[in-house]
């Protein structure tokens, strides 16, 4: 399976960037996962800019999410609620057919943002019929490095947690 994993935060040193860069590091084949930590690069929606004005950073956005047999996501909370690029992301595709029927589910790096789970899972139920709120994982990693996030995945508990995790999308994807 290959597995887009998507960063909901445009900082250089976010814990939920470096947490699916972990994930992908030891993520075995024949599984891959690509993390994509770009959001910072995608315009500002607007309605104008679709069709044939879509800038070409949201095309290869969806084009990375169509040869995707699924798509992970990882966010934090920013005052209750989802952070604004990711959120800009996914109204670039509220329209197109890429993620109409892709399965989606989440990882999360951190004891809170309940609040912008909810809100998310919400959203990600109206943009995708293949949505799964019942395939989530929560490591918390919150205020630790890459380094020791790299680390902390390694521990054969977390390691495990994560292979149940990808197994259960697995069969979310292949049902």
């Amino acid at each position: 399976m290959k597995f887009l994993a998507v960063s909901g935060s445009t900082r250089t040193a976010s814990t939920n960037t470096a947490l699916l860069k972990a994930c992908a590091a030891i993520t075995p084949p024949p599984d891959m996962i690509h993390v994509y930590s770009d959001l910072a690069r995608l315009p500002i929606f607007s309605p104008d800019l679709e069709g044939d004005k879509t800038p070409s950073a949201v095309l290869s956005f969806c084009h990375l999410i169509s040869k995707a047999d699924g798509v992970i996501i990882c966010s934090p909370e920013y005052v209750h609620a989802i952070p604004g690029g990711l959120k800009n992301a996914i109204d670039w595709l509220v329209s197109r057919e890429e993620i109409a029927n892709k399965p989606i589910a989440l990882l999360h790096g951190s004891h809170r943002g309940d609040d912008m789970l909810k809100s998310l899972s919400l959203v990600l139920k109206t943009v995708s019929d293949q949505y799964s709120d019942t395939i989530f994982e929560r490591f918390d990693v919150l205020d630790r490095t890459a380094e020791d996030i790299q680390a902390f995945m390694h521990e054969p508990e977390n390691d495990a947690r994560l292979q149940g995790f990808i197994d259960a999308f697995r069969q979310h994807i292949l049902a």
